[in-house]
């Protein structure tokens, strides 16, 4: 089984974000997490988006990692 290695912009596209570098830097800059609010808890994701997050996070999916690395550089 061939996994896939996501980026940072696929994971913005899969949210329906714009994924050009200099608009994932806007987000991150202006979307901070406190240390005790899970990424998928966040209040700035639509529904969809936070069930995507959980679902990705609850299969232990591909996703994980870069779900995992913008959750830190949220914070």
């Amino acid at each position: 089984m061939q996994t896939e290695i996501h980026r940072m912009s696929s994971l913005f596209a899969q949210l329906g974000l714009d994924s050009e570098p200099e608009a994932i830097e806007d987000f991150i800059a202006n979307h901070k997490l406190a240390a005790d609010v899970a990424i998928q808890d966040a209040p700035y994701w639509q529904p969809s988006q936070a069930k995507f997050l959980r679902n990705s996070l609850q299969e232990d999916a591909e996703w994980c990692e870069i779900i995992d690395e913008l959750s830190i550089q949220l914070r």
